[in-house]
C-alpha cells in the first residue's frame, strides 16, 4: 500500500515513476560533477569577490551620468564605475528609454568579458527611479539628473537605506538642503557631493586652500569668485510653446516636484526661466572659497548687490532696470573677509571659473589649470611639518567607495555641501531681487525680509513632497 501511494504521489505532480527516478539520477550525476563558474565570479583573476564590492544603481544617464557609469569627461574614472573591481552595477535608469536601454546593454556586454561568460544579464534598466530605491540587494546610487531632482531624490534615497553620490548643484533651494542634511544624519547614511575639485586636478586647489590659511599670503581680506552666485527663481515657466513629448520620456516623471508645464521641447538639465544666475559650474568655485575662508557657520552675512554699469532698458520683476546677471554681488563675513563676484555665465574671463585671494602680503589664483602667486615665492615654499592641513583625498570616487565601507565622512558631505550652496543661492535671491540682504544663518532666514525669504523653498508639485 506504502509503495501504491508514493506511486499515485508522483503521478500527481506530473511526473510517472519512471520518469521521476530517471531525473532524480540526473540531478545526482549533476550535482557530483565539478561545475565551470568564471574565476571573476569567485573573486579570482584580480576580481574581488562579490561580497566585497560595492553593489550600485546609476539614475540619471546624460552626459554627467554616463561618463560615470561607462567613462568620460569630468568624471576621472577610466573606464566608469562598471570598470572597477570593487563595484558591481546591478540597476540603470533614466526617464528616458534612448539613454537607459543603451546604457544596460553596454554595461552587460562589459560584464560578460570581464566574467568571461557568452552573456551576462546582472544589470537592470528602469524608468522609475524608486524601484531602484526598493531594492535591498543595491548600496549605494549615483545621482546625475536635472537641477530640480537632485536634493529631493538622494533625500528619498538615504530614507531608503542608500550611500548617495550626487552631482551639484545638490541642492536648489535652502530648505531642500536642510531636508538633505537631516535625513543623512537620522540615517547614517554616506553621501558624497560632485565638487571633484577638492580631491582631483593634482591638488591645485587644495594647495591652495592650505597656503592661505597657513598665511602665506598675510591676513586674507578679499575673493575673487570667477562664478556668478545663482538661485532658484522662476520668472519665466509659463511658456506658449508646446511639443508632441518624444516617445519613450517620461515627461511627467522628468518633471516631478515642479509645477507642471507642457513639453517644449527641453532637454538639457534646468527648463529655462527657472533660475537666475549660475547653479552649475558656481559650485565648483564657491565650494573651494568657503573651503579656504572657513568662516563661522552661524555668523550672519551682510550681501550687497552693485547693478552692472550698463544695465538694458528692461525692466526685470522686480523693478529694477536690466539682467540681474549684469551686476555683481559681494558678501561681508563676519571674520573681515569679503567675496565679490567677478564673472557670470558667458563672460570670457569666467570661462574655467576658480578664484584669487588677496592678502596683506601678497595673492593667490588658482582654477582646473594653473595655481600662480604673487609674489611668485610663495609657491616655492612647501607646507612645513607643523602647518595645519585639511581633508586629503586625491579621488573623488575612490574616497566615496571607501567611506562607504569605512563608514568615515566624505570629503564633501552633506554639511559642506549644503553650506556651499547655501552661499550661492543666498547671494543668487540677492541679485534676483537686485538688493541688499543680510542673511542669518543660525534662523536659516534672511532678516527683515519677507519677500526674500519666500524664496527659500516652493511647494512642490504632489506626491513628491517629504
Amino acid at each position: 500500500m506504502k509503495n501504491q501511494n508514493q506511486h499515485l504521489a508522483v503521478q500527481a505532480g506530473g511526473l510517472s515513476r519512471r520518469q521521476f527516478l530517471s531525473r532524480a539520477g540526473l540531478i545526482s550525476t549533476a550535482l557530483a560533477m565539478p561545475q565551470v563558474v568564471a574565476a571573476a565570479a569567485l573573486g579570482r583573476a584580480g576580481q574581488l569577490p562579490p561580497s566585497e564590492r560595492v553593489a550600485m544603481g546609476f539614475i540619471g544617464l546624460g552626459g554627467q551620468g554616463t561618463g560615470h557609469l561607462l567613462g568620460g569627461a569630468w568624471t576621472y574614472v577610466p573606464g566608469g564605475y562598471v570598470a572597477r573591481n570593487d563595484v558591481q552595477v546591478r540597476a540603470v535608469c533614466d526617464v528616458r528609454k534612448e539613454r537607459r536601454e543603451p546604457a544596460r546593454q553596454r554595461c552587460n556586454e562589459m560584464y560578460a568579458r570581464k566574467f568571461g561568460q557568452a552573456t551576462y544579464d546582472g544589470v537592470q534598466a528602469y524608468n522609475d527611479f524608486r524601484e531602484v530605491l526598493a531594492r535591498t540587494d543595491i548600496d549605494a546610487v549615483l545621482l546625475a539628473l536635472p537641477y530640480h531632482w537632485a536634493a529631493l531624490m538622494a533625500t528619498m534615497a538615504m530614507r531608503a537605506g542608500k550611500d548617495v553620490y550626487c552631482e551639484k548643484p545638490v541642492t536648489t533651494t535652502i530648505r531642500e538642503g536642510q531636508n538633505l542634511v537631516a535625513a543623512s544624519r537620522r540615517f547614517s547614511r554616506i553621501y558624497q557631493a560632485g565638487m571633484q575639485q577638492r580631491s582631483e586636478y593634482g591638488g591645485k586647489f587644495r594647495l591652495a586652500c592650505e597656503l592661505v590659511r597657513n598665511g602665506r599670503i598675510g591676513q586674507l581680506k578679499e575673493v575673487y569668485a570667477y562664478r556668478q552666485p545663482g538661485a532658484f527663481y522662476p520668472t519665466g515657466w509659463t511658456s506658449g510653446r508646446s511639443q508632441p513629448v518624444p516617445a519613450g520620456f517620461d515627461w511627467d516623471l522628468w518633471l516631478g516636484p515642479l509645477p507642471w508645464r507642457p513639453f517644449a521641447g527641453e532637454a538639457g538639465h534646468a527648463i529655462s526661466g527657472c533660475f537666475v544666475g549660475d547653479v552649475n559650474w558656481s559650485p565648483h568655485h564657491y565650494d573651494i572659497i568657503q573651503w579656504t575662508v572657513n568662516p563661522d557657520p552661524l555668523a550672519p552675512v551682510e550681501i550687497s548687490y552693485e547693478p552692472g554699469k550698463d544695465q538694458s532698458a528692461a525692466v526685470h520683476p522686480g523693478g529694477a532696470a536690466g539682467r540681474p546677471e549684469d551686476g555683481q554681488v559681494h558678501y561681508r563675513y563676519a571674520n573681515g573677509v569679503v567675496i565679490h563676484s567677478a564673472g557670470y555665465p558667458g563672460e570670457p574671463v569666467g570661462n574655467e571659473g576658480g578664484a584669487c585671494f588677496v592678502g596683506t602680503e601678497g595673492r593667490i589664483a588658482v582654477d582646473r589649470s594653473n595655481i600662480v602667486s604673487y609674489p611668485a615665492s610663495i609657491l616655492k615654499q612647501p607646507l612645513r611639518p607643523g602647518d595645519s592641513r585639511v581633508y586629503y583625498a586625491n579621488s573623488h570616487s575612490g574616497n566615496f567607495l571607501e567611506c562607504i565601507r569605512t563608514r568615515r565622512q566624505t570629503i564633501c558631505h552633506p554639511e559642506t555641501a549644503v553650506h556651499t550652496m547655501n552661499s550661492i543661492l543666498i547671494g543668487g535671491i540677492a541679485m534676483a531681487l537686485q538688493r541688499d540682504l543680510r542673511w542669518d544663518p543660525a534662523q536659516a532666514a534672511f532678516t527683515g525680509d519677507e519677500m526674500a525669504n519666500r524664496l527659500l523653498a516652493y511647494t512642490p508639485r504632489p506626491p513628491w513632497h517629504l
